[in-house]
């Protein structure tokens, strides 16, 4: 059965997508690609919520440019990156959204680390190697509050162990371990999530930036804004590297 499809470009069209992502295709690293590509959606609104679908309403293939969360950001950015076309986007996104590209509710990658669990072949887990020995272990119970409910009705509630690199251990010798176009996540003590937030390291004049769609009040789009700064307040960060492809 062929799933429904609901396209918002916003300022974008297919043909300019087409442009952007072969200008992208002939970059070879990369972290370089992921911030060429990132970077054309600076300024872009923040939108919750933009995904259609759960236990009730039909899942719905939704690709929004013309606002975006923090996930559907990285979302759009790492399926971008793997293709030259606005076509091979709209397939690989399947993959990277969904395991094995199958377009329902429960096989969405609804948390961070599901694109390590499934999406391995695209992203590895470089949190250990960049931590250089500072990493704290902890096992999540995803989905499952404090008080029993869950987060998501319909997904099941799943043990995973993680790591991550506390922000009080993050040093500048850590900071030079981060490659441009890292992804990012923003480790939560919360019971049920692994992090609370997401984006795309950026390395840029010495400095480290953290680039995401930011909900903040004073914000509301795509920024970019000191990495440091950003995770001083946070418990930790949990970074997925990328697979060259």
């Amino acid at each position: 059965m062929t799933e429904k499809m609901r396209i918002m470009l916003g300022a974008w069209s297919g043909n300019r997508i087409d442009e952007l992502l072969a200008r992208a295709a002939k970059i070879d690293d990369t972290g370089s690609r992921i911030v060429f590509l990132s970077e054309n959606f600076l300024d872009t609104p923040y939108r919750e919520s933009t995904l259609v679908g759960d236990p009730r309403i039909a899942e719905e293939f939704v690709v929004n440019l013309a606002a975006l969360d923090c996930f559907t950001f990285i979302d759009y950015i790492e399926a971008m990156r793997l293709t030259s076309s606005f076509q091979g986007f709209l397939e690989r996104l399947k993959r990277v959204r969904y395991r094995e590209g199958v377009v329902s509710y429960a096989s969405r990658n609804h948390f961070f680390t599901d694109w390590r669990e499934y999406n391995g072949s695209f992203v590895s887990d470089a949190t250990n190697l960049i931590g250089k020995g500072r990493v704290r272990q902890a096992l999540k119970t995803l989905n499952r509050r404090s008080d029993g409910s869950l987060f998501l009705e319909g997904i099941p509630v799943r043990n995973r162990a993680l790591e991550y690199i506390p922000s009080v251990m993050m040093d500048q010798d850590v900071l030079d371990e981060l490659h441009n176009g890292d992804y990012a996540g923003i480790y939560t003590d919360v019971d049920g999530l692994d992090v609370s937030h997401v984006g795309i390291v950026i390395r840029e004049k010495g400095a480290v930036y953290l680039r995401h769609a930011s909900s903040a009040a004073g914000s509301r789009r795509v920024i970019d804004q000191l990495f440091r700064d950003y995770i001083k307040e946070k418990p930790g960060a949990v970074i997925l590297r990328p697979r060259p492809q």
